[in-house]
């Protein structure tokens, strides 16, 4: 089977993007799930080696044809949204910025999307003028970052938004797990999450979202719980008794020539004689990499949201319960 030249098109603009908010912004990229219609990628501001609670919307746009409508001026190209994808933009909780890529020069080019850049066209539909000089290096950092920034009271509620559809999943039966690489001589924190979804421990976890976090000189146990604020975060039992017991079979076990298993104390005795301090710590590590996983479940914060976001969405009283 043949690849379609524009999926290896639409693949390098994603990996050329990924690279300038790494290289040139020193930000996160965290590029979406396919079904997310109309947004590519999440992008995350960091600040001094920390990652701040600031994000960007980001639609990618590569290929050749996206160049051909120059500006009466030449200094930069329309293009061209459909009504849905300006109705899915002027709604998102986050920013929204469009970038085009150049496959040819590896040139990006970006242009926020307000009510002041959109413009109606007048052969029907929409346009937006994405300006050559808005190059996606260094230069972009303060516009980008001054367009992240918002009210706090609405950044909070925006964070509570984005993460509606994982605390819909708990609400579900669904189970929510953290799987942490902690780079452990990274002075910044720096490490890699991923959130993956299960019903049972048996499951194979499917993905949801994966993302690089910097978290400065916090630790993880103080804050993951943070990232997660509508959630409470706990050892995935499964997880840590496994690698618990590959422990105790390295320490307290030994097999004669015969291959006869010796134990002078049980797992049970052994692992209620280990020293393990309280709270989130990792399962194993390996001197270079500490491993976590974490399991989510809501807390009264994500409860209370979803009561209010459903009030929201459907407009229905009943949903909220007076107070006796």
């Amino acid at each position: 089977m043949q690849r379609p030249q524009s999926a290896a098109t639409e693949r390098i603009g994603v990996d050329l993007v990924a690279l300038a908010v790494s290289k040139h912004l020193g930000w996160l990229f965290r590029e979406q799930p396919v079904n997310d219609v109309g947004i590519d990628a999440h992008v995350e501001i960091v600040e001094n080696s920390e990652v701040i609670p600031r994000l960007l919307a980001v639609q990618i746009k590569s290929g050749l044809s996206f160049f051909d409508q120059p500006v009466p001026d030449g200094k930069g190209w329309w293009f061209r949204p459909s009504d849905a994808h300006v109705k899915y933009w002027t709604n998102h909780v986050l920013p929204v910025v469009v970038v085009l890529v150049n496959p040819e020069t590896d040139r990006i080019h970006w242009q926020i999307v307000t009510s002041d850049t959109l413009q109606k066209s007048s052969r029907g539909g929409w346009k937006l003028r994405v300006p050559e000089d808005n190059i996606l290096d260094s230069t972009a950092r303060q516009q980008l970052r001054a367009l992240a920034d918002g009210d706090p009271y609405v950044l909070r509620v925006r964070e509570l938004q984005l993460a509606q559809p994982w605390m819909q999943l708990l609400t579900s039966g669904q189970r929510l797990l953290v799987s942490i690489d902690e780079w452990m001589h990274k002075s910044s924190g720096r490490g890699s999450i991923t959130l993956s979804s299960i019903v049972d421990d048996s499951d194979e976890p499917e993905w949801l979202a994966d993302w690089e976090v910097g978290l400065g000189s916090r630790g993880y146990d103080e804050a993951v719980p943070r990232l997660f604020a509508w959630a409470d975060v706990s050892l995935h039992e499964y997880t840590y008794d496994n690698a618990d017991y590959d422990l105790y079979e390295q320490e307290c076990v030994r097999y004669d020539n015969e291959g006869d298993r010796h134990s002078g104390v049980s797992f049970g005795d052994w692992q209620q004689g280990r020293v393990i301090l309280p709270g989130l710590r990792p399962y194993s590590d390996d001197g270079e990499i500490a491993y976590w996983r974490l399991e989510l479940s809501l807390n009264a914060l994500g409860t209370a949201f979803l009561l209010v976001h459903d009030f929201a969405t459907h407009g229905d009283p009943q949903l909220i319960t007076k107070p006796s």
